[in-house]
């Protein structure tokens, strides 16, 4: 059963409960994912104790990807190497992958999962903003600076305008298609981490991003954008740390 009320137009908020244990927390994460859910006017409570026992789960799964990985390595399957690989690790490096990435990718890949007219719109000003930019950059270099000032002055805008608006109604029907949507473009535009290698090599590459994504997309509906933020600060940080051991011991 679903733990979530699923009607947009429910005036009052429920306040969800954490589950009584961590195994009982990762099954309401697997029922969610067997069918997503909005859950509008739901308000998760203790949502620090929530966080904790996704972390744990996550960091289980990259335990489990490491090992797979070290067993694949070592029957000699050739694993390409990413684009971040012998990188150094400067305060600027550490900063853009423990705050930067996530701030960023979270607002553009699940900011908008919450249905709302303010996030919607808002995203979309950001990216005409983007695309303007992309189009007139080169023929007018003006006009290439203003567009994505334009589109994040219409995006706050909008976002304050639109604040208290509920999310829409086909939204909260269509739910589903747009969890795995994002998590699905999340996990391939880290195909960007790998400088070589074919499709059919690099997709099982990215199933760390994927099981990710499902993690960042549970929180984010079940507590809110911020907790998928530092959810994502998280896992980052603790795989540049387990990058960084790598390294030294090599």
């Amino acid at each position: 059963m679903n733990d979530y009320p699923t009607s947009p137009v429910t005036p009052a908020r429920v306040l969800i409960a954490p589950a009584d244990t961590m195994r009982g927390e990762w099954q309401r994460l697997g029922a969610f994912l067997k069918r997503p859910s909005l859950g509008v006017n739901a308000e998760q409570s203790q949502p620090f104790k929530v966080l904790a026992r996704i972390y744990t789960l996550d960091v289980a799964a990259m335990a489990a990807l490491i090992t797979l990985a070290t067993i694949a390595v070592a029957a000699g399957i050739y694993i390409p190497a990413t684009a971040l690989a012998g990188i150094e690790f400067t305060p600027l490096v550490i900063l853009s992958v423990v705050i930067g990435a996530p701030v960023l990718e979270e607002i553009f890949f699940r900011g908008w999962l919450s249905g709302k007219p303010a996030h919607i719109y808002a995203l979309l000003a950001v990216i005409l903003g983007a695309v303007g930019f992309g189009v007139s950059h080169q023929t007018s270099p003006m006009l290439g600076l203003a567009a994505p000032v334009i589109g994040i002055a219409a995006a706050i805008g909008l976002a304050f305008r639109l604040r208290n608006r509920p999310p829409f109604g086909w939204f909260a029907f269509a739910f589903p298609v747009f969890f795995w949507l994002s998590t699905v473009a999340f996990a391939l535009v880290h195909l960007w981490n790998f400088e070589e290698g074919s499709l059919a090599i690099l997709l099982p590459l990215v199933l760390p991003q994927f099981i990710l994504g499902m993690l960042l997309g549970y929180v984010r509906v079940r507590i809110g954008l911020w907790s998928a933020i530092l959810l994502h600060a998280a896992h980052n940080a603790t795989a540049l740390s387990i990058a960084a051991l790598a390294t030294a011991g090599a």
